[in-house]
């Protein structure tokens, strides 16, 4: 298995999934964005995993290398590759399917649970159980597509295309190890009186969260690995 990953902030790598993947023997090469790394060619990879960042899907004048990600993304796509986007990745997906991102109408900053989750996703991401949310934007579904799950924040939290393409917009992969860097590099974000935005001692204060959702990010690998 050869995953290949895009990488938007040196601050936010794989976290668990890195873990998985070395279980598996799985080589993981990386491109990272903010760096100018090159794009690997569609044949020297099987699955492509993009992960998150703080800039946003269109702020391609800030960050030129946006719209030759979302042109990859969309061939890897079509190539019939398996495709997971966690947040600002799954924001990418989404437009590269051709669907809106845009504002939603609270930031979202915290451990809060899931609902409607989607059937064929049950047994993998726990409803009414808290996940990692890091987001101000979201998107709207792709035409196709099959929403994944809500939050009360924020209604769309994730679909599945053609059941190879996965998107979260919450986090699953996230470690203490990592959160920490995600604060201290985010930290302006934390701002207090916002409904669903949570102070740095709430987002670090229950370890046993992560080995919660890490196990929901090792199962939907699972379930991933079992369509190749």
């Amino acid at each position: 298995m050869r995953i290949h990953t895009l990488q938007h902030v040196d601050f936010e790598g794989l976290g668990s999934i890195d873990d998985w993947a070395k279980a598996q023997g799985a080589t993981v090469r990386y491109s990272r964005m903010f760096a100018n790394d090159p794009l690997p060619q569609l044949h020297e990879f099987d699955w492509l995993v993009i992960m998150g960042g703080p800039m946003n899907i269109y702020e391609e004048d800030l960050y030129p290398w946006l719209g030759q990600e979302k042109t990859f993304i969309k061939a890897a796509i079509e190539e019939g590759k398996i495709v997971l986007g966690v947040c600002l990745g799954a924001q990418l997906i989404a437009d590269a399917l051709g669907a809106a991102v845009s504002r939603n109408q609270h930031k979202e900053i915290g451990w809060f649970p899931l609902s409607t989750i989607h059937p064929s996703m049950r047994a993998i991401i726990l409803e009414n159980t808290p996940v990692l949310h890091w987001h101000g934007d979201t998107f709207a579904l792709p035409s196709g597509a099959e929403r994944l799950a809500s939050s009360a924040a924020c209604l769309n939290q994730g679909f599945i295309f053609r059941k190879r393409v996965i998107a979260l917009q919450f986090h699953l992969e996230t470690t203490a190890t990592s959160l920490s860097r995600l604060i201290e590099h985010c930290q302006d974000e934390l701002v207090a009186d916002e409904p669903y935005i949570q102070t740095a001692p709430e987002l670090l204060a229950h370890a046993d969260r992560f080995t919660s959702i890490n196990l929901m990010m090792a199962a939907l690998l699972d379930h991933l690995q079992h369509l190749q």
